[in-house]
């Protein structure tokens, strides 16, 4: 289905000073939008929304804390003051705790759920006022594939993750009468930003996303795309079909697994000091992509895409195995 998006939309982008939202920020500006561009750090973001200028967009900069339900609101009033309407808003919002739960604090804990999930839930309450007005409208939730697979020693991100599919389902179900304003979900597997160097990390032991990983840039197209032709769902990333079949078919296996190879990774890995990283502070040293690629080997590294992968076979084969026993009864 075609969106009815105007030839110049005006696109909010929360989160947009590092990673897939600023790799989005710049692929927007290359298609000539408006851009609203929101994130703590406000120099960062004015950087960002210089690039977009040079790019030939229009772009604005609103430094924007997404746990702040006010400070949303006067994010989507500044949309409308300097653009006049808003047809597109992303909620590209992410932060993360890894560590076993009970030794992470649990004002960490309360930190992600509150800005993974209540982030996205106060831009939708900002934003859905004025869609239902115009009666369209494209809202974007960033899920990821931890919305569907628990992530062991992320506790905190994977309640954010799951409760962030549900309340996106229920949400589109809810604008089911209005044919012409999308909820969309993109679920992206490990991507190449700089997220895990600016999280908080409780193990002690340095944490690097595992292989195959997702270009930030191929996610921002495939957003381009998706506000152009909206669909509920958009999966990105060689993992996310093993590591969704293993969930549905062996789910208890799979976290075991998750946990086995998680385990290893972490002895193995380098020592490095507890952090808090971006939960409560603006990110340092933002950037679009993380410099992971490419990955020889995922030794000494939380390794959990690759769990995954393994998982996702191991479980093909129970769930293939239980309907063969299931048509020979």
């Amino acid at each position: 289905m075609r969106s009815s998006l105007p030839p110049s939309p005006v696109i909010v982008i929360t989160g947009a000073s590092s990673g897939i939202g600023r790799a989005t920020a710049l692929a927007f500006a290359q298609q000539r939008a408006r851009l609203v561009l929101a994130a703590r750090g406000a120099e960062t973001l004015e950087r960002v929304a210089a690039q977009c200028a040079r790019l030939g967009a229009q772009a604005i900069a609103v430094s924007t804390d997404v746990t702040d339900a006010k400070a949303v609101r006067a994010l989507a009033g500044a949309a409308l003051r300097r653009f006049g309407g808003i047809d597109v808003w992303i909620n590209n919002v992410g932060v993360g705790a890894v560590g076993r739960f009970e030794a992470t604090p649990m004002e960490a804990h309360r930190r992600v759920v509150e800005s993974n999930l209540l982030g996205h839930m106060h831009g939708a309450h900002a934003v859905l006022p004025h869609f239902r007005a115009q009666r369209s409208g494209v809202l974007v939730n960033m899920i990821s594939l931890g919305g569907w697979v628990a992530t062991p020693y992320a506790g905190a991100y994977t309640a954010s993750k799951f409760g962030l599919r549900g309340w996106s389902a229920a949400l589109r179900a809810e604008l089911s009468d209005l044919p012409d304003v999308h909820v969309c979900d993109v679920c992206p597997t490990f991507v190449d930003t700089p997220g895990l160097r600016h999280g908080a990390n409780f193990t002690g032991r340095k944490l690097a996303p595992p292989p195959p990983l997702v270009d930030p840039d191929t996610v921002a197209a495939a957003i381009v795309r998706l506000v152009r032709r909206p669909r509920p769902t958009l999966w990105l990333g060689s993992a996310a079909l093993p590591g969704r079949l293993a969930q549905a078919a062996a789910p208890q296996t799979t976290g075991r697994i998750g946990k086995w190879v998680a385990d290893r990774a972490l002895a193995r890995a380098e020592r490095t000091p507890i952090s808090q990283g971006n939960l409560f502070h603006a990110s340092r040293h933002p950037a679009v992509h993380g410099g992971f690629r490419p990955e020889p080997k995922p030794k000494g590294k939380l390794a959990l895409g690759l769990g995954l992968a393994l998982v996702g076979a191991v479980a093909l084969g129970v769930l293939l195995a239980t309907q063969g026993r299931g048509e020979r009864s």
